[in-house]
């Protein structure tokens, strides 16, 4: 009898489980930029939504998982509401960042990191949330491809 009652127990759990939004939803990313002046793309796009609103912090991470630039630190970000940004493949902590806005109003940010160019290779988003312990990671990479 026991056993029955555990595994139904663990049933509802798991239920509750695939329910439950994740924190970080909707990463999109650009497969591949270049910030050189011959590159076609040369700001990576990256957006998501987060389940709960919270303050962010989002860092660009090399595939060592060292941190390579840091975009955003404990900004505001609304809940279920796409966010965006724009990497220019710069080193370093951003010194404060412009915005754009879509034809559709959606405002994009575009911090102002100043440092040298990243070497080519994959990179991946890191969103670190004030609410949350444990940072995630963009489910895949993308390229920053040299001149």
């Amino acid at each position: 009898m026991l056993l029955v009652v555990a595994c139904l127990a663990a049933f509802f759990i798991t239920q509750r489980l695939k329910h439950t939004p994740t924190a970080v939803q909707n990463f999109k990313l650009s497969t591949r930029f270049s910030p050189y002046p011959t590159g076609h793309l040369k700001q990576e796009e990256i957006s998501f939504k987060l389940a709960q609103a919270d303050a962010a912090t989002v860092t660009i991470i090399d595939s060592r998982g060292q941190t390579v630039a840091t975009l955003v630190r404990d900004y505001g970000v609304p809940r279920y509401k796409q966010f965006s940004l724009r990497w220019n493949g710069r080193r370093g902590v951003a010194r404060g960042f412009g915005r754009l806005t879509t034809p559709g109003g959606r405002t994009i940010l575009v911090p102002g990191n100043g440092g040298a160019i990243a070497p080519p290779g994959e990179y991946r988003v890191r969103v670190s949330l004030r609410g949350r312990s444990q940072p995630v990671l963009s489910p895949r990479s993308f390229t920053l491809v040299g001149a």
